[in-house]
């Protein structure tokens, strides 16, 4: 075979190998073609193409000890198991759903990958070309990972995971292809294949000279068989540390040592301590210390015969001390003193060896005092025999068969003789010895086995307390106690920690497991029975097993760790799970595996997933577009409407699906199926169903369900919900937002400030769900407006309408809309003449100099002196005559124009007021009374107060026969200003009747005169009502004393405070 060949082969198996993996994904499907590929002979840089394998091996090795390079390369084979579940993960076709990214917070990827130099580069290969804060992933514009390369790359990670284990273990059959790579190697081969003595090093020769020379043996003596390097103990395999001469030089370990020694006849053995000497990694040379004849470098125990070493104080066996000697033990049934209650005590019945401070015994909970339980003597029938097949212990009363000799339970040997033996030394006569009697001195095999019993408590304590130790370490990295049980169970005869076992090598025994089983069950099927005996009854197979590592990994952990049961349990639970789906009717193998698979081996998912198709036509019938036919009420079937109804509705019960379709069958009924339902949930009586689904809306007069209805916090009406929001849209639009009251009761009172705040606050949250978006924000600008009002500095344009903060303290202002000025306290356009003049000093200049104010005479004093709203000080040019209830078009204030007393549509505050309708509260001077005098009447309280008064027009232009001053008229439902239009009289000035009348009110509240001067007795009686005064009547008082008394007492009342009264 050419030199080639090998680079050829391994071409061959790479190729086939990276096509298996890119397609699965699975690492056991290529695991004999790694171990194929790193058994090849072939230069590392032929091997590995694609990774630095010389390179890593090097940056990982780097240590001046041969322990730390050893340690440095299992750290590195579990990093690339863990790179290797990566590329694995990347080539599978069902990849998980986190593929694109790998983090560096990964407790397993910081343990692993990370503590290695390299790992980073393998995933760079991989594609995690994309460095983040915490991690690496895939660039953005990559969708799907290249399989090829991934696979090839994955491929060469388990090869070289196969080749550093290998070496670990010493298995690898071609060491110096790594000579120049990892140090030590050539050393440790060395080591391995050497059978030479070891010359130990200088230091050691120096401590050897230190101790005393041994003696040579006696020649008589055959010098025993000198122990193997590797020797192991002959009872349970374990590391031997005594080699007994006597029993043709076998190994044991200490406690197989006091088990098998512990025997009468070879209690008098003497067992050699073989010394170890470490040398190397992982490898001990044993030397044996030559005990067999006295020494002064050795002494022997008196108690166990135990050849020590010189140096040694206390026995090795049973840690007695040195000079202790056999007389010096206490007998089992010698009478003592009591121990000390400091010290350990041995419990006497189940030879527990408990705290000195308990008091009961920690197993058998016996009294600290308390003697062994005596076994009750068999009583024997007359004629009969006793029973020769079994004997009782009398340690823990176990009854054992006969062939044993020592206890199946405490391992103690057997202190009774056989039956037939004591039958036998009854029958006969003992010898007569004619030698001289010896002193009876009793052997001390009874304290020999309490000491090796002490030690095997001990001993059994201490692995207790390491495996609860384990356990709570797993705990914390999230393993169960049976998976560390298993684990020990494994590795139990090498120094690897449990827990890296089972998160580096367990996943490929789970493979391993299944690939076994899967082969298992194939050569089952050709006729071979194989060493695993599976039962075959009931369902079979299909031909290509799946199994997957959840159900190898429950059938390993039932198996204690065993491989060889795992395997046979794994096939028996496969088998009894498809005899389960078999009997629930699924008779396909094959979708069967499938699921189990898929459903990582639980019953319950693989029936779902088996299901999952024979539910799609009723999944699609469900979920199809086709309309649901609705619930008729009429249908014959009863029943089937009632289980729609609690299918669709979920309501309460059977009955209550039964009213409902009573209610839809009574006659006349419009009542919809939703508002039935909904009605029904709320009450089991019909009466009131009924009342809650007939409401009537008293706007459009239709009937509604109670829970189609809407209401308001301020009345306790109730309207529709189509009404509610086509009212307060039109509302919204088109008026004043004191529009905005209910519909029905126009409550609440606009005039109360604490009323209509509260009433906005709820009426915002009702309006959000009816209104659309565009109408309730411009609801919320005429609110923001409203609330602007309120400021003491906002005011309104004279010009424009306009509103603005003034924050200023000068007369003259400039509107920011139309760019005008005018005066902030008669609201009047700013004139230059205004310009250091009182509002009253500029009036009066335009009455004596303004040619234009003194042709309008008498109607621009009145326009002049018009209304002003004084809710938000907006100025009207418009008389008060006519109707004296006003409504501001700005702010929607109603007031009376005379007095400037608000309008109330309900009932008012005002104590003793019975009025429920519209109404206001006048004082004795407004025009709202005054205007009912005659101008004569008029004229004379002007003239008795010395104010005077115009008769005669100004002007010429002001003898026209119509009255020209303008005034607010409602004409076609809107409101609109023009000329009053009315007859003038003469002697009123030019002036209407009612302008007239104005214009000496105007004076009269200019000058605070009283009209109460003129009132007679009954005009003063009803002030006196409405102002509510009483005066006694003094006994036979006339008239003309009583009515002056009451009209100075009625005078005391101040006149309206709020009544205007510009001059």
């Amino acid at each position: 075979m050419s030199c080639s060949s090998p680079s050829v082969q391994m071409d061959e198996v790479k190729r086939r190998a990276q096509s298996i993996l890119s397609s699965s994904g699975v690492a056991q499907d290529v695991k004999s073609d790694v171990q194929t590929i790193a058994n090849m002979d072939v230069p590392l840089s032929e091997k590995y193409c694609h990774l630095a394998v010389e390179a890593m091996l090097k940056e990982n090795t780097t240590s001046s000890s041969r322990q730390e390079v050893w340690e440095s390369l299992s750290r590195l084979v579990k990093a690339l198991s863990i790179l290797e579940k990566y590329g694995c993960n990347l080539a599978c076709p069902a990849r998980p759903k986190y593929w694109r990214s790998v983090k560096h917070n990964n407790p397993v990827f910081r343990t692993t990958v990370d503590a290695v130099k390299g790992g980073r580069k393998v995933l760079f290969l991989y594609g995690y070309t994309n460095q983040q804060v915490d991690g690496l992933s895939f660039p953005d514009e990559v969708s799907e990972p290249d399989t090829d390369k991934v696979a090839a790359v994955t491929l060469e990670v388990m090869t070289l995971r196969t080749e550093v284990d290998m070496l670990v273990k010493g298995t690898h059959p071609h060491v110096e292809s790594f000579k120049d790579v990892v140090p030590f190697i050539s050393q440790q081969q060395n080591v391995m294949g050497s059978d030479q003595v070891v010359v130990p090093s200088s230091d050691q020769q120096n401590e050897t000279k230190l101790s005393p020379p041994k003696p040579a043996p006696r020649t008589h003596v055959a010098p025993p068989p000198k122990p193997a390097a590797d020797s192991e103990c002959n009872l349970c395999g374990s590391s031997s540390s005594l080699v007994c001469p006597s029993c043709n030089g076998q190994c044991f370990c200490d406690a197989c040592d006091g088990l098998f020694h512990r025997h009468p006849s070879r209690a008098s053995h003497k067992r050699d301590k073989i010394q170890k000497i470490s040398e190397g990694h992982n490898r001990i040379f044993l030397t044996l210390a030559k005990t067999s004849s006295p020494s002064l470098s050795t002494w022997e125990c008196s108690h166990c015969t135990t050849v020590n070493e010189m140096r040694a104080v206390l026995c090795s066996t049973c840690d007695r001390p040195r000079l202790a000697t056999a007389a010096s033990n206490i007998q089992e049934n010698s009478v003592s003193l009591p121990a000390s209650t400091n010290t350990e005590w041995e419990c006497k019945s189940c030879t527990m060896v408990n705290q000195g401070s308990s008091i009961l015994c920690e197993v058998c909970e016996r009294p600290r005092l308390a003697t062994r339980p005596l076994v009750p003597p068999k009583v024997f029938s007359p004629g009969s025999r006793a029973d020769t097949t079994k004997w009782t212990c009398q340690f823990c009363t176990f009854v054992n068969a006969k062939t044993t000799t020592a206890c199946e339970i405490c391992n103690l040997p057997c202190k009774e003789p056989p039956a037939d033996a004591v039958l036998q030394s009854l029958q006969q006569t003992p010898p007569v010895s004619k030698d001289k009697p010896q002193p009876a001195v009793k052997p001390p095999q009874l304290k020999l086995r309490e000491d090796v019993e002490l030690h095997r408590q001990k001993v059994m304590r201490e692995d207790g307390m390491d495996l609860i130790r384990r356990i709570r370490e797993a705990e914390t990295r999230g393993i169960s106690p049976e998976e560390i049980y298993a684990a020990l169970c494994v590795c139990r005869s090498s120094d690897v920690d449990p827990c890296d076992w089972l998160s580096s090598e367990l996943p490929h025994l789970l493979d391993e497991i299944c690939a076994i089983a899967a082969s298992v069950q194939l050569s089952s099927k050709a006729g071979d029975s194989g060493i695993y005996p599976v039962e075959a009854e009931g369902v079979s197979t299909g031909e290509g097993l799946k199994l997957s590592r959840a159900e190898a990994k429950q059938a390993w952990l039932a198996a204690g760790g065993d491989t060889e049961r795992a395997v046979t349990q794994l096939l028996r639970n496969r088998q009894a799970k498809m005899r389960e789906l078999h009997s629930l009717g699924f008779k396909e193998v094959a979708q069967c595996e499938e699921a189990l698979r898929q459903s990582a081996g639980e019953v319950k998912g693989a029936l779902s997933l088996l299901q999952r198709p024979l539910l799609e036509p009723f999944h699609q019938r469900i979920w199809s577009e086709q309309v649901e036919p609705p619930i008729d009420p009429k249908h014959q079937d009863k029943q089937r409407m009632c289980r729609r109804l609690l299918a669709l509705y979920n309501l309460p019960s059977w009955g209550r699906c039964e009213l409902v379709l009573s209610l839809l069958q009574e006659p006349d009924v419009s009542y919809s199926l939703e508002d039935v339902v909904q009605a029904v949930k709320e009450s089991p009586d019909k009466e009131f169903i009924k009342r809650l689904l007939n409401n009537e809306c008293p706007c459009c007069l239709d009937i509604f369900p109670r829970g189609k209805m809407q209401s308001l916090t301020s009345c306790q009406c109730s309207v529709c919900q189509e009404c509610f929001t086509q009212h307060f849209t039109i509302a919204v639009r088109d008026k004043h937002i004191r529009d905005m009251v209910c519909p029905v009761c126009s409550e609440p009172d606009i005039n109360d400030p604490e009323q209509l705040d509260s009433y906005f606050s709820t009426l915002d949250i009702q309006l959000r769900e009816c209104l659309e978006s565009d109408v309730f924000e411009l609801f919320h600008k005429k609110l923001t407006e409203h609330a602007l009002m309120k400021d003491p500095k906002f005011l309104w344009c004279c010009h424009c309408t306009s509103g603005f903060i003034n924050d200023g303290n000068q007369l003259k202002v400039t509107c920011p809309y139309c760019r005008q000025s005018f005066c902030t306290q008669c609201k009047k356009p700013w004139e230059p003449q205004h310009q250091d003049l009182t509002c009253e000093q500029f009036q009066q200049w335009k009455r004596d100099n303004d040619p234009e104010y003194q042709r309008q005479g008498l109607a621009g004093y009145l326009r002049d002196n018009g209304i002003t709203c004084p809710h938000c000080r907006f100025q009207y040019a418009l008389t008060k005559g006519g109707c004296m209830h006003f409504s501001c078009s700005q702010c929607r204030y109603q007031f009376c124009s005379g007095c400037n007393n608000p309008y109330h549509k309900t009932v008012c505050r005002t104590p003793q007021c019975n009025h429920t309708g519209l109404h206001a509260h006048h004082p004795r001077d407004c025009l709202f009374y005054l205007r009912d005098w005659e101008p004569l009447r008029l004229q004379t309280l002007l003239q008795k107060c010395g104010v005077e008064f115009n008769t005669d027009p100004l002007n010429a232009a002001q003898n026209a026969e119509a009255c020209g001053v303008m005034e607010q008229k409602d004409e076609g439902g809107q409101q609109e200003d023009s000329p009053c239009g009315g007859q003038t009289q003469p002697g009123q000035a030019g002036l209407c009747e009612k302008h007239y009348k104005e214009y000496l009110v105007s004076l009269i509240n200019a000058h605070t005169l009283d009209p109460a001067l003129l009132y007679d007795n009954q005009e003063l009686n009803r002030a006196c009502e409405r102002y509510q005064v009483t005066l006694q009547r003094v006994d036979n008082e006339a008239d003309d004393a009583y009515y002056p008394r009451l009209r100075k007492k009625l005078m005391e009342f101040p006149l309206g405070e709020r009544v205007p009264r510009n001059k």
